[in-house]
């Protein structure tokens, strides 16, 4: 087979390994796990040399699509591209270098050649202690307001927000984290200098200047549906855990979390409405062993260091909790009506007639009952302090 020759070798370098890597990039789609084969049996120089000089196809490959990818790396140029990336205050960095996350590595053959950084942050440090927040594009005001509560609490706590600069619970989570002076990475399915969608080019940039903005495709490259959907095995690898805020059976922030889960990563979900459609995702993650989660204490608890642990919940004290548990026991026994002896009472809670007057004439000096001749009955105090007890149906 032969091909147009390259106008010049871009692999003609002492240390061939970081050209190689760009120019696979440009080559080979992301999440290609046949081409993160042939990388990790023949490595990256070799293979890409193999795909410059065209000849008999590598494993795995029909001759039509090997015609395809070597058309392709006759085009690459990996000397422009990292000028261009340059240009726009863009790294490369690829497995090895200082920078890796190395929990990439998860992903097998399927993981990134290399990622485009955008942002002055290392990403290696960032991602140790990070949190996915994904969602729906078309969320509800509650998924906005939930996405951006749980980031700015993440925030607040230490935690880095990942997510994939979209409109709806991504734009919230991005937000949120910023508005609590936090660090955020966008995770795009394009070049990581043409910000995608266009609607949040100033997001994105903000992103870039105050967290990080990192990809798989080399400058200039545009997004299409089949790359936001492996973009997302990026974002589950990268984190700890993925949290998905509001999200319709078909949504695409449920391959996040499905990746997460085949990646042994803490999956998460904030449920909604039961009507809701766009909860409806949400609800079947829940129900297939996904943990529900209501703020960012929550998620701190899985995903964090062992003690990290979320408050006990519960509801407010009310004064008549304070009571001994004998004290309560004979007030609950006075009806809401009437005025029982003392004997009547001691009775009903099962204890002696000196006890019950002993408890209330307590409960007297505490204003929850009074005495009426021989019998005594509830205050006021005591009626109101009773409707917020919760009445156990």
């Amino acid at each position: 087979m032969t091909t147009t020759p390259h106008p010049r070798d871009p692999l003609d370098t002492p240390d061939p390994e970081l050209p190689a890597r760009v120019f696979l990039s440009r080559v080979l789609e992301p999440g290609d796990a046949t081409g993160g084969r042939w990388v990790r049996e023949l490595g990256a120089a070799a293979t890409a040399r193999r795909l410059l000089d065209g000849g008999p196809p590598l494993p795995g490959v029909s001759h039509k699509r090997w015609s395809g990818l070597c058309a392709r790396a006759a085009r690459a140029d990996p000397e422009q591209d990292l000028a261009a990336a340059r240009d726009a205050g863009v790294r490369f960095v690829y497995p090895g270098s200082p920078e890796w996350p190395a929990q990439l590595d998860d992903l097998g053959d399927a993981r990134p050649t290399g990622l485009w950084v955008r942002g002055r942050a290392a990403l290696r440090m960032w991602a140790l202690r990070s949190v996915a927040l994904v969602g729906a594009r078309a969320c509800t005001e509650y998924g906005a307001h939930m996405a951006a509560t749980l980031a700015a609490g993440l925030a607040e706590r230490g935690w880095v927000v990942v997510s994939g600069g979209a409109y709806g619970v991504d734009g919230a989570a991005h937000r949120g984290t910023l508005a609590g002076g936090g660090a955020t990475v966008a995770v795009l399915a394009c070049g990581v200098d043409r910000p995608y969608p266009r609607g949040h080019t100033e997001l994105i940039t903000r992103i870039a200047h105050q967290g990080l903005v990192i990809g798989e495709l080399p400058p200039g490259d545009h997004p299409t549906p089949s790359r936001f959907i492996v973009r997302n095995r990026v974002i589950a690898a990268l984190t700890r855990g993925t949290v998905v805020v509001e999200a319709a059976h078909r949504s695409g922030s449920l391959v996040t979390a499905r990746a997460a889960q085949r990646l042994g990563r803490h999956t998460m979900g904030v449920p909604g409405p039961a009507t809701s459609a766009r909860s409806a995702g949400v609800h079947a993650l829940l129900r297939d062993g996904a943990t529900l989660i209501t703020d960012a204490a929550e998620i701190i608890e899985l995903v964090g260091d062992i003690g990290e642990l979320a408050p006990d919940r519960r509801g407010p004290v009310l004064p008549r909790d304070l009571l001994e548990p004998e004290a309560r026991q004979i007030l609950a026994a006075l009806p809401a009506r009437g005025a029982p002896t003392a004997t009547d009472i001691a009775r009903d809670a099962r204890t002696t007639p000196d006890d019950a007057i002993a408890r209330l004439y307590e409960l007297r000096s505490l204003g929850y009952v009074e005495r009426h001749g021989d019998g005594w009955k509830l205050t006021r105090q005591a009626m109101i302090s009773g409707r917020a007890v919760p009445d156990g149906c």
